[in-house]
């Protein structure tokens, strides 16, 4: 639980660039790739991450723009349209809760999905989202072909390229 807005900050930062390494690069051909029939899509995913940022945070009451559409709306069917909608909400997530929260702020609660959570709590879960939603993004990454980016180290490709054999 993030007990400063700073920490979130700084953790939001590094968290989100991670995320939209993975979103910008997603294509367009990649969105259909699933892991198993009746399993959400790459495309889904993605929209999903994109589109919760302003879900669950402005439950708290936090106030700031939120894209278009929701979980249920159709994702839009370009990998650069949810790229930039992430970008934005994570950008205006940042600026908001800088406004208008304080560090006492998330020692608040709210009714989050019918338990009480402080805020600094909604926040933690909120990058843990991300994380466990970015790893299912990697596996189908690598079956659609794309590459995978780093996200807390090199991936395989990267350590190719440093002329160094990665472990498997």
């Amino acid at each position: 639980m993030f007990t400063t807005v700073q920490s979130f900050v700084s953790s939001w930062r590094h968290e989100s660039a991670a995320t939209q390494r993975v979103l910008d690069a997603l294509t367009d051909a990649s969105f259909e790739q699933r892991i198993a029939p009746n399993h959400r899509s790459l495309g889904q995913l993605a929209w999903h991450i994109a589109v919760t940022i302003h879900e669950m945070v402005s439950r708290t009451g936090l106030v700031f723009p939120g894209p278009e559409g929701d979980e249920h709306t159709p994702a839009p069917a370009s990998a650069a349209a949810i790229a930039a909608v992430y970008r934005k909400s994570s950008e205006e997530l940042l600026k908001a809760i800088q406004e208008q929260w304080s560090d006492e702020t998330l020692a608040r609660t709210t009714n989050m999905y019918g338990e009480v959570w402080p805020n600094g709590l909604t926040l933690h879960i909120l990058i843990q989202h991300e994380v466990h939603h970015r790893g299912q993004m990697t596996v189908l990454m690598r079956q659609a072909g794309l590459r995978v980016p780093d996200i807390y180290g090199p991936t395989r490709e990267d350590w190719l390229e440093r002329g160094m054999q990665p472990l498997v």
